[in-house]
């Protein structure tokens, strides 16, 4: 599963999150006990920020064809990669498209994309 996004732990269990000033944002696929719909599988809780022991934000990282990329999207074998190398000689070698200044992204093949992990920032 690819993951770019803020999470936080609350309860001893990690949410989806989005911080929301002095507030957090918890979003789950099922209902629960002080979980609102917000539309179909998708429910939120808002918690105050100081009742949460941790929050980060998580992303998805690979290399592909040697460079570094974060995963925004996987799609039926494919993977939407933003390139992180900070090099636009080698993302224009590559055929990455500008999505804007100084940001090359592009699909991937996910049999070519190699060590896959999750980074916290």
């Amino acid at each position: 599963m690819t993951r770019d996004g803020y999470v936080a732990r609350w309860h001893g269990r990690e949410y989806q999150a989005s911080p929301d000033g002095d507030d957090v944002r918890l979003y789950q696929p099922e209902p629960d006990e002080g979980f609102t719909e917000v539309r179909p599988g998708r429910y939120v809780r808002v918690v105050p920020a100081v009742e949460v022991d941790d929050l980060a934000y998580v992303r998805t990282t690979c290399t592909w064809q040697g460079q570094p990329f974060i995963v925004l999207a996987e799609h039926e074998g494919w993977l939407r990669v933003e390139y992180t190398g900070g090099r636009w000689p080698v993302a224009e070698a590559m055929g990455l498209e500008a999505f804007d200044f100084g940001v090359y992204q592009g699909w991937a093949p996910a049999t070519e994309v190699a060590g896959l992990g999750e980074q916290r920032v």
